[in-house]
């Protein structure tokens, strides 16, 4: 049996108000492509199907064309749902698609999944969990409240639900586990909002210890193996969505499983998206024309950091944003910015005060006006607005 694991997909997400739709749509593209190029039997989806719980018409719309057409000859598609999503939401169209060879699970569950592959006759077995919130165990895990006691008996109900599953395995089938979790040991990057503050919602990889020779793993966003019993692997989310994915190259994961046997996994290298990328113009605003005029990155998303020695004026910043659509950020770097964020430190001056003086010692007395005061504080707020809790 010919598996193809992917996840993250966040059909909605934008990135800084700007669509990402079309490129989630060459995703799909490419995704079908491989699953007919690779001989694919199974697609196993786990989790945030959407980047919201009240996901766009669009969004909704490119997920069931996606499923219809990954199931397409016979492959059976599995999703469940994650963290982002609304559970009944991404369950309720069950009754429509179930009889096509598409799972959908969207509350968490003790019985398993069991699909064919049409190609070879063989049946896996998948321990399928979708993510599993107190709320949505519907159950109180910690009475104490405490984080330490929080994080072990969510553990613990994980593994339980993951055993309970697990045990309807045999050697006569394919057997695989899949979820939409953090668990200890994997590395985060900006993109996924936290599961639970404070970590609580962490899972100890022992809890994974279901017998699956393969586990599919959903919400960290680098592709990326974690250590435990048998071969457990996040995905990884198919496009970068925060410049803290710079440079990471996106794919979904192949594994090939019989009953019994030790599956061989390859990662698959996907080439849709635009890049995010990080311009540092040591050069100056120069440096940075200099590059527009070369088109270097043309069909990037840029974080720009540009270092000056004079304040960047208003006109700068709309010629910057008129030059190229793909810039998102621009960071100005001064070489008194040390100091200033040094006085920041030890002052109790609001920072729009100590940007009016940072403004004056650069102009030479000169008092900026409040919209290029606005204007600097968005660009604080683009740069260090914290990620989004979503607990759920």
């Amino acid at each position: 049996m010919r598996i193809l694991h992917t996840g993250d997909w966040h059909l909605g997400r934008s990135l800084e108000g700007r669509s990402r739709l079309a490129e989630q749509e060459q995703f799909i593209d490419e995704l079908v492509q491989l699953a007919k190029d690779q001989q694919a039997d199974l697609i196993l989806m786990a989790g945030d199907v959407y980047d919201s719980v009240n996901p766009p018409a669009a969004a909704e719309q490119l997920f069931y064309e996606a499923a219809a057409r990954l199931s397409e000859g016979g492959r059976q598609l599995v999703a469940v749902a994650g963290n982002h999503d609304q559970p009944e939401r991404v369950a309720s169209v069950t009754p429509l698609v179930q009889r096509r060879g598409i799972t959908l699970v969207g509350l968490p569950s003790a019985e398993p999944v069991q699909v064919q592959a049409a190609r070879t006759g063989e049946t896996a077995v998948i321990a399928a969990l979708p993510y599993p919130s107190e709320s949505r165990l519907n159950e109180l895990l910690a009475i104490g409240g405490e984080e330490d006691e929080l994080r072990r008996a969510y553990s613990e109900r994980v593994g339980s639900l993951m055993r309970r599953m697990g045990s309807h395995f045999s050697p006569q089938t394919v057997n695989l586990a899949m979820s939409h979790i953090y668990v200890l040991g994997g590395l985060e990057t900006d993109s996924e909002r936290p599961i639970q503050v404070g970590g609580a919602y962490t899972v100890d990889p022992s809890a994974l210890s279901t017998g699956a020779c393969y586990t599919a793993l959903g919400h960290l966003h680098r592709p990326q193996a974690v250590k435990g019993d048998g071969i457990i692997r996040y995905s990884g989310s198919p496009l970068a969505y925060s410049f803290s994915e710079a440079g990471q190259a996106k794919s979904v994961t192949l594994i090939e499983a019989s009953p019994g046997g030790v599956p061989v996994v390859e990662e698959l290298f996907l080439s849709c998206g635009r890049p995010l990328v990080r311009w540092k113009a040591r050069g100056g605003l120069e440096e940075v024309y200099r590059w527009l005029d070369e088109e270097r990155d043309p069909s990037a998303f840029i974080d720009l950091e540009v270092h000056l020695t004079e304040a960047m004026g208003l006109s700068d910043i709309q010629r910057l944003r008129k030059s190229r659509e793909g810039i998102v950020h621009i960071r100005p770097v001064y070489p008194e910015m040390a100091a200033l964020e040094l006085e920041a430190a030890r002052t109790s001056l609001p920072l729009p005060e100590l940007f009016r003086k940072f403004y004056q010692r650069q102009t030479g007395g000169a008092e900026p006006d409040d919209s290029l005061v606005q204007l600097f504080l968005e660009l604080v707020d683009e740069e260090e607005a914290p990620v989004t809790e979503v607990t759920e």
